[in-house]
């Protein structure tokens, strides 16, 4: 299973987490087999000035994940996410991907309903 976590940094699991997927300065792709990190890798996020959310779609889609783990996003990448079949789940809390990833595996992350977090879309 690749999980996709926003960063601020590329620190693998340890990296502090971006608060919004949009403006994160990296992906950090968590790979889980059988319960365990079978590989981590930190993406630079390309932005999405051209193209609007749905470019940050395209580009999160292009990292073939599982799973994207957020702590905020907007309505219309959310429900971008949605339409393209891809589960997100919210993490108001954890610190950092580590924290997060044991947040998830421990199911104790909410599931969107392809619903964003933002006020604004």
């Amino acid at each position: 299973m690749r999980l996709v976590f926003p960063t601020n940094e590329n620190e693998g699991y340890l990296s502090k987490r971006g608060a919004h997927f949009g403006k994160a300065k990296f992906y950090t792709i968590v790979t889980i087999e059988n319960g365990k990190i079978v590989d981590v890798e930190g993406i630079q996020n390309g932005g999405h000035d051209s193209g609007a959310c749905g470019n940050a779609v395209t580009n999160i889609m292009s990292l073939k994940p599982d799973a994207l783990i957020v702590g905020g996003i907007g309505g219309r990448p959310a429900q971008g996410f949605a339409e393209a079949g891809l589960d997100l789940y919210f993490d108001h809390t954890s610190p950092t991907v580590q924290h997060s990833l044991n947040m998830f595996l421990d199911g104790k992350l909410e599931k969107s309903d392809g619903q964003g977090t933002c006020d604004h879309n």
